[in-house]
């Protein structure tokens, strides 16, 4: 077991790992302390203070907070925040002047104010050698250009996700998860990408939450279309519904058809497996749905 503290960087979800300084600090949840990353010195935000971790949780070699942030560090962050919008005006005039196909996302200074970071987005491979050359020119400090991906982008700059609440990349979760659209079949969601699309124009990431138990329960249920036996006759299965584990039954009979529903324990049929996945790119298939 090891004694550690939870620390969040900028305005990204993924909590890291760091030894306090000392057995005597006390880190108060959100106040400011200066770490040493392999980027170098950077400025976080205090997550949870003191907790024990087993060692397979670590990332070693587990790196201890240098100190707390003091006045003066919380006036360099400050200032290093103010830079940004002045910095992403050059650097699109720069870009628009070169004319290269790429969107700048968005940009920060590192804590020393030694490096920037401009994010950006391209449809393809960017040769951007000349471009670094006038930004170190105009910053006259290290430049780094970084490519990211459309979901990255959505993650940066956060937004309302179409449930009403703050985006779930940009709030609360570290790491994307794998989404597919065979997790909305199985759902019995609609294959509408306005229904299961993000902001990002991808599969929404929530897509995931629940995805084990839907498919464990969808393994219950009988195929949609599919025969089955009730206990008033053969009947064709019209819709289901996987929470309450119910199915609404088309029975057709000599004076017309009726529609009933029955618990799944009170219907025979065969064993239903899971909806194909052939591992396609999801992304080619949600197109596919758009088109």
């Amino acid at each position: 077991m090891q004694e550690v503290v939870g620390v969040k960087f900028k305005n990204t979800a993924k909590i890291y790992y760091f030894a306090p300084a000392n057995d005597t600090d006390v880190y108060e949840k959100d106040s400011g302390v200066i770490v040493e990353t392999a980027k170098g010195l950077e400025y976080g935000k205090v997550v949870f203070d003191r907790k024990k971790v087993t060692d397979d949780e670590i990332v070693k070699p587990l790196k201890a907070i240098i100190r707390k942030a003091n006045a003066k560090d919380e006036a360099i962050v400050k200032k290093n925040e103010e830079k940004v919008p002045d910095a992403i005006k050059i650097a699109e005039e720069k870009i628009a002047k070169q004319n290269l196909k790429m969107k700048l996302v968005g940009c920060e200074f590192s804590f020393d104010c030694k490096k920037v970071i401009f994010y950006f987005t391209a449809d393809s491979r960017v040769d951007f050698r000349e471009l670094i050359k006038d930004l170190a020119s105009a910053f006259k400090i290290r430049i780094e250009l970084r490519q990211i991906g459309i979901r990255d982008e959505t993650k940066l700059l956060g937004g309302i996700a179409p449930c009403g609440r703050a985006c779930c990349c940009s709030s609360f979760m570290p790491d994307f998860k794998k989404v597919s659209i065979k997790m909305a079949k199985t759902q019995g969601l609609s294959l509408n990408p306005s229904k299961i699309s993000g902001l990002c124009g991808r599969l929404m990431c929530c897509l995931s939450y629940e995805n084990d138990i839907y498919s464990d329960l969808y393994k219950l249920m009988p195929k949609l279309g599919g025969t089955v036996k009730t206990p008033e006759g053969e009947g064709v299965v019209v819709t289901n519904n996987i929470l309450k584990k119910m199915c609404k039954v088309k029975i057709t009979r000599p004076d017309g058809e009726v529609y009933k529903d029955f618990s799944v324990d009170d219907l025979t049929f065969g064993k239903q497996t899971l909806p194909d996945d052939d591992d396609n790119d999801n992304e080619e298939e949600l197109k596919e749905l758009l088109d």
